[in-house]
């Protein structure tokens, strides 16, 4: 299949003014009408009205690497500390399970509910020389009765060792599961039973073409040897296409169920993080954006980046799946 031109920049809309230093795990809440995103670097959670152009910031004790809603109220959020549970927005934290890495140098990072309610986690080594980052499932549906949440490792470092997880997502039938390891330029799939919760038959997805030596990160050399991004945060429309942002690309790519390139979207900032589909029709793409440790020249030439921005497609996404506890 020949993939469609790429789209022009001018087809994004800002949603908010609101720089987010590290901006990350968007959602649209069906029953809010909210879109919520967290700022990593910034630990805050992040909601906006997006008729009314509002934004609410939560402060956190740590960074929030992701989040989802909550089937009974309020989020799930994964910290550098641990996994917990809040009731109402801003409202206390509940301890519902700690992740088994070493907090000193890593943190969670990309992850979302799967369809049956259970919270995935995937985890980042922020000294990006240990390869040990992880992919965790975090399932409370009997808390109740067990007291506890049951936390299981789905991937680990022994198996495919990884440094940035992110590109979290399943497929409409939830029969295929997609994670990425960004340093890796690589997205894979796997078959995944939701019953038995086993992952099996790993393949390659996607990969893109890794950095070339002395890529500089002035904000102009996107495309320099033939480098346009690497794989960050992901989401699924109900085609079974795959949505990723290119981070220092300048680029979201969608990819056909066989990993193929269909079209990619041109955006005006060099480093987008994760989209999200949202709206009413759930035909709003919605995208967060880094500006943190991004260079002065960059950000000149990007003043948008850490801006949310959205855009109008043709295909609506899946949305999102709540915590269940």
């Amino acid at each position: 299949m020949i993939p469609n031109p790429a789209y022009a920049p001018e087809a994004w809309q800002t949603v908010t003014s609101h720089l987010a230093a590290l901006g990350e795990s968007p959602f649209w809440h069906p029953h809010e009408q909210l879109l919520y995103w967290v700022d990593i670097s910034g630990k805050q959670i992040l909601r906006a009205n997006i008729d009314m152009g509002t934004v609410e910031a939560w402060d956190l004790p740590g960074e929030p690497g992701c989040m989802a809603p909550a089937a009974s109220g309020g989020l799930v959020m994964a910290l550098r500390h641990g996994v917990f549970r809040a009731r109402t927005w801003g409202g206390p934290l509940q301890l519902l399970a700690r992740l088994d890495y070493d907090a000193s140098h890593m943190r969670a990072n990309d992850g979302k509910c799967d369809a049956l309610g259970r919270f995935w986690v995937g985890t980042i080594d922020e000294t990006r020389s240990l390869n040990n980052a992880g992919l965790y499932c975090i399932d409370a549906r009997d808390l109740a009765q067990t007291g506890a949440a049951q936390v299981r490792c789905m991937i680990n470092p022994a198996e495919l060792p990884a440094t940035t997880a992110n590109g979290l997502a399943w497929s409409p039938d939830n029969q295929t599961l997609y994670w990425a390891d960004t340093p890796s330029h690589t997205v894979w799939a796997w078959d995944h039973d939701q019953n038995s919760n086993s992952l099996r038959a790993r393949r390659v997805f996607a990969s893109f073409k890794t950095q070339p030596e002395g890529w500089s990160s002035n904000g102009l050399d996107a495309g320099n040897g033939g480098y346009r991004g690497r794989p960050d945060g992901a989401a699924v429309d109900v085609q079974g296409n795959y949505w990723v942002a290119l981070f220092e690309g300048r680029r979201v790519c969608q990819l056909a169920p066989d990993g193929s390139l269909l079209a990619e979207f041109a955006v005006p900032l060099q480093c987008p993080t994760m989209p999200c589909f949202g709206g009413e029709d759930l035909k709003t793409l919605y995208l967060t954006s880094a500006r943190h440790h991004r260079s002065a020249a960059e950000l000149a030439a990007f003043p948008l980046s850490g801006s949310v921005l959205s855009m109008r497609v043709e295909v609506a996404g899946l949305p999102v799946n709540f915590f269940q506890d």
